[in-house]
């Protein structure tokens, strides 16, 4: 057993877990956050991502104990019923969703896309390294391609996605 301690959602938590816990694990059965899902439990789907410090991680292929002192947020830290986060709601608006099992990965991977354009890290299709990327159709897709969607509402997500980066601009 190990401990460890990180803040999830903006609260601070404490675990004694075996040293073999996944993130996601640890999320789901230890701390009842059930929003992100176990898809594939490889790191191929995207089911689980969650942001840790700011940047998504596929939280089944890293194990809680490597996140102590990390700020964690789930889908259910970025917003709530009746105060949805802008990403949640434009993929309730645009129809991004379908069965929602790998909804709570999208929108986490979502909000990480836009910091990733604004902070100006470019990805497999940016024309110009140098230059910061802009929020185009292509970039979205590339940026969210480790996410997968097996309802196909893809397009959906890229409307959701560049309405919110048309309303942060």
């Amino acid at each position: 057993m190990s401990h460890v301690s990180f803040t999830v959602n903006g609260e601070r938590r404490q675990l004694d877990i075996d040293t073999r816990t996944t993130l996601l694990d640890a999320l789901r059965e230890h701390l009842h956050l059930t929003g992100s899902k176990k898809g594939c439990d490889h790191g191929q789907c995207g089911a689980c991502t969650a942001l840790v410090n700011g940047r998504r991680i596929n939280t089944c292929l890293s194990l809680a104990v490597m996140h102590e002192g990390d700020e964690v947020t789930t889908i259910e830290g970025l917003g709530k019923p009746g105060d949805l986060h802008p990403m949640q709601a434009a993929f309730v608006k645009h129809d991004g969703y379908q069965c929602g099992y790998c909804t709570p990965g999208q929108i986490c991977s979502s909000v990480a896309v836009l910091k990733e354009i604004e902070a100006g890290i470019p990805s497999h299709v940016s024309a110009d390294l140098n230059a910061k990327p802009g929020v185009t159709a292509e970039e979205i897709r590339e940026r969210m391609s480790g996410n997968i969607c097996r309802c196909g509402a893809y397009s959906n997500i890229v409307e959701a996605i560049s309405e919110v980066a048309g309303s942060q601009a």
